[in-house]
């Protein structure tokens, strides 16, 4: 196979990059996009494999990101999905290298951040375009001799292709152009000293680009005082080793500690209801809905998704391959809600057997849709609850495109964000807004406290004039029986 060498990074006029395109990254970075985004990369960005890279004086985060990266063959301009591969000549290796110290500096354009010298090395071999599936290369990263990243591109958000036709539409690629494809979960930080190698090979093992292979350097040259100098923050640490843990953080407390849903779970969804009107929140509920599990009660933060009208131009773009839908379920996190905008429409289904299978696996408390339901009774089967508006056998194309996820959307009635703490059960479904939460749930365990003294009062054969609710006489006498209760 042909190697790449001076006369490769010498034809390539534009380098361009994908932010977010496997599933594993989008899932990782806790977003994931409805249509490719990208930025350049300066062509004097390009190395060949082998050459050291310079991490800058004075930078603390060096970030690397194994890529499969397309050599563009003949120019393209307003091609379709069909015909962009014939416009890509090879596929090669390549490290989206870059610091996030001067991530800040040019508010997502990356010129800084990813534009030094030598920061995308290539090679060091072609494979041939026409020798290859684009659906069936394997992109492997080592750093320091360990496999830190391997994933495939059977299942990525923007198909190659697709990523050619899109960019094709507003600007000319021409010979020798490189577009960056993204990169995988698993990619960090590297530091003075260390290796990085990155491979790309057919899944068969077949045709391989063997190893480029990157050495960090320390950086001598201070900034100068009249740019933008390195900056970090915690934010940027864990953006840049892909997790608070790996970049030796503390973790964030969650929103919802087990403290807190315990006491939620505790208390009844008419004394949460009750406890919000009277902080004015009288618009929280998702109504005229049922059960699979009428007989569970769950406590979970909100992740969303927005199903629009169904218009058939729309729903070749949006309706097919890993759409919003398929996103959503394949990102849902252990003990998180789904919560589907509908519109309320009952004529088709917005969810069915495989994909709520999918999102118990992954291990979400439920689903909640104001649409229907297909595969009723195999859903119905699942531990998880599902709560809908009715079974419908109708797919979802008859009625819905799935449009966005992770946004603001209303359902039942209620508006609901990312984040919410939702409960339900068979007395209904709340919308909690997390900054009231342990406040609103201090008050309602008073309140039933409280509750259990009236009943027991009632039971002895008082009058609820003056005892629902309590008069300052009654509030005595339960002060005392509160007294008495924790003494024992």
């Amino acid at each position: 196979m042909e190697q790449v060498n001076g006369d490769t990074l010498a034809a390539a006029r534009k380098v361009i990059a994908v932010h977010i395109n496997y599933p594993s990254r989008a899932a990782q970075r806790g977003r994931t996009p409805a249509q490719p985004s990208y930025f350049l990369k300066p062509s004097s960005s390009l190395a060949l494999g082998g050459s050291p890279v310079e991490r800058p004086a004075g930078c603390e985060l060096l970030g690397y990101e194994g890529e499969i990266a397309l050599v563009i063959g003949k120019a393209a301009r307003r091609v379709s999905i069909e015909d962009a591969w014939n416009h890509v000549a090879a596929v090669t290796a390549s490290n989206d290298l870059g610091v996030y110290d001067l991530r800040y500096a040019d508010k997502g354009s990356n010129l800084r951040s990813k534009g030094g010298d030598g920061f995308t090395p290539v090679g060091p071999a072609l494979i041939p375009a026409d020798a290859v599936d684009p659906a069936k290369l394997r992109i492997r990263t080592w750093h320091n001799g360990d496999l830190v990243q391997d994933d495939t591109t059977g299942d990525l958000l923007f198909p190659f292709a697709r990523l050619v036709a899109d960019l094709s539409q507003l600007l000319t690629l021409e010979e020798g152009d490189i577009i960056l494809t993204g990169t995988p979960a698993g990619a960090s930080v590297a530091k003075p000293g260390d290796m990085l190698e990155v491979e790309v090979q057919t899944v068969d093992g077949r045709l391989s680009t063997g190893r480029l292979v990157t050495t960090v350097e320390e950086g001598t040259t201070a900034f100068a005082d009249f740019g933008a100098r390195p900056k970090v923050d915690d934010l940027q640490r864990e953006e840049a080793y892909g997790s608070r843990e790996a970049a030796g953080l503390a973790a964030v407390a969650p929103v919802l500690t087990p403290e807190l849903k315990a006491k939620l779970e505790s208390v009844a969804t008419a004394t949460l209801s009750s406890q919000m009107r009277k902080r004015g929140l009288n618009n929280v509920s998702i109504d005229g809905l049922q059960a699979t599990r009428p007989d569970r009660r769950v406590v979970g933060l909100a992740r969303t998704l927005r199903y629009v009208p169904n218009r058939e131009d729309l729903f070749k773009t949006h309706g097919g391959g890993f759409n919003a839908q398929k996103k959503a379920i394949d990102s849902v996190n252990e003990g998180e809600i789904l919560v589907m905008e509908a519109r309320g429409e009952k004529g088709t289904g917005t969810v069915g057997d495989i994909l709520a299978l999918r999102a118990q696996v992954r291990g979400a408390a439920a689903i909640i849709t104001d649409g229907g339901v297909r595969d009723y009774s195999a859903v119905a089967d699942l531990e998880m609850p599902t709560y809908f508006a009715n079974p419908h056998p109708a797919v979802l194309g008859r009625r819905h495109i799935p449009w966005d996820t992770d946004i603001t959307i209303a359902c039942g009635g209620a508006t609901v964000q990312p984040g919410d703490i939702i409960v339900a059960d068979s007395d209904g479904i709340l919308v909690i807004p997390p900054a009231i939460a342990e406040e609103l749930v201090a008050d309602c365990i008073q309140q039933e406290k409280e509750e259990t003294f009236i009943f027991e009062m009632v039971k002895q054969g008082n009058s609820v004039d003056g005892l629902y609710p309590m008069n300052a006489e009654w509030q005595a006498r339960y002060q005392e029986w509160e007294a008495g209760n924790h003494n024992d």
